[in-house]
């Protein structure tokens, strides 16, 4: 049975997309990592608890087979802060590095998104003594 289980990770790992963008941050290359440690010595492994292990596959595949996508489906894809999946995609990966003088922080990014006055406007509060 563990033979069954460990090709059943491997045919997952093969149709887990692999994020180019996030290059070894993203849950394909976790994903491929964790079951070549946990199934060291392939078709050999034995597993401590099968029920476990199974339960992690099934839950796995649902994901990877957009299951609660089908059954939850979304009016819009954006989130509460309107950004859209290519914004949070992008932010998400990696490649919006800046320099020390573009930095700004994301309170700030998220006030001015928000505000209809832009922090920098908006009256300090006096210090509490």
């Amino acid at each position: 049975m563990s033979a069954t289980r460990y090709r059943r990770f491997l045919k997952l790992c093969e149709e887990w997309p692999r994020d180019e963008l996030k290059k070894g941050r993203d849950l394909g290359t976790f994903l491929r990592q964790r079951v070549a440690s946990a199934f060291r010595e392939g078709e050999n492994t034995q597993i401590a608890e099968p029920e476990k292990c199974d339960q992690m596959y099934e839950s796995l595949a649902r994901i990877n087979g957009n299951i609660y996508r089908q059954r939850f489906p979304r009016i819009r894809d954006t989130s509460f802060t309107g950004v859209t999946v290519e914004e949070c995609r992008l932010l998400l990966s990696g490649s919006m590095q800046t320099t020390e003088d573009d930095k700004k922080s994301l309170w700030k990014t998220m006030m001015e998104r928000f505000s209809s006055k832009a922090p920098e406007d908006a009256p300090e509060k006096p210090s509490e003594k």
